[in-house]
């Protein structure tokens, strides 16, 4: 007779446990499945009833998604900005501040994280190891759409069993600088400007009010910055350092890392001589 399942009660369990039954210890060692999906009959309905992976959904979990995140990318003249923050969260508890958000799949492809942590990553990299088979293969590099076209039929495959991911592919192939957005859901957007994560809708405000196709490479990096600083201003679950790439033709290079804090003062004081200037020219206005 199969024994009964439980619910894990420690954080290091997987979801569920086989519960305890008589005997010696030993015969409880090396039980087949402890870490691999959890040990019940349907591991999807599973997941969802015991693994809710949507801000403010898992504070009462035993495991919570390591989330939170403002991450954002856009194509301009010169190439492709990718802009993140590297905050993770654990419901209310700020798990770490040093997050690497963007993963660099190889010199031409940029993969960016944001919902849970394990799953971007470990995915992403799984993605690494695709592309490099494709070139392998094909004596090529892969192209952005056919990587994030990669990604998006992994998702869908896994589709239901509790994935909790929001990602953008960038990169420069043979048609030039390329954007995709892929989900858990297996979605899969292309397009000119995203921005992902809790912190996403205060980003976009920045960046619908200032973006342009045209601007410099200096005007795109300090677009980024500014968006993702004013975001993590105003959403809890994002800050920290704040990692800035850009994608050319010749690859990608990591042209900014700093701390949002330092931005805030920096804008701070940049707000008040502009104010003082204009306070200046109204009293000289006759």
């Amino acid at each position: 007779m199969a024994s009964p399942m439980c619910v894990g009660t420690s954080i290091l369990d997987t979801g569920a446990r086989k519960a305890p039954a008589a005997g010696p210890a030993e015969a409880q060692a090396g039980v087949p499945g402890m870490f691999g999906l959890p040990n019940v009959a349907n591991p999807a309905a599973f997941c969802s009833a015991n693994l809710g992976c949507g801000y403010g959904t898992d504070h009462a979990q035993d495991i919570k998604f390591a989330k939170g995140t403002t991450t954002l990318a856009f194509k301009f003249q010169g190439g492709i900005i990718v802009s993140v923050d590297s905050r993770s969260t654990m419901g209310p508890y700020i798990a770490s501040g040093t997050v690497k958000k963007v993963i660099e799949i190889n010199p031409y492809l940029l993969g960016t994280m944001a919902g849970g942590a394990a799953d971007c990553s470990f995915w992403e990299r799984n993605l690494g190891i695709q592309c490099r088979m494709y070139e392998l293969r094909n004596k090529e590099r892969i192209s952005v759409a056919a990587a994030s076209k990669l990604l998006s039929n992994t998702m869908s495959q896994y589709r239901g069993y509790g994935l909790s991911m929001g990602t953008m592919v960038a990169g420069w192939d043979k048609t030039g600088p390329q954007l995709y957005y892929c989900d858990d859901d297996g979605t899969r957007l292309h397009g000119n400007l995203f921005s992902v994560g809790s912190g996403s809708t205060y980003a976009y405000g920045v960046l619908d009010t200032h973006y342009k196709y045209d601007m410099t490479d200096e005007e795109a990096i300090e677009l980024g910055k500014r968006a993702i600083y004013h975001a993590t201003h105003r959403d809890a679950y994002s800050g920290s350092i704040n990692n800035v790439y850009i994608v050319k033709p010749t690859g990608w290079v990591k042209v900014h890392a700093g701390d949002v804090n330092d931005m805030h003062y920096k804008l701070a004081e940049e707000k008040a001589a502009i104010a003082a200037s204009r306070a200046g020219a109204e009293e000289k206005a006759p």
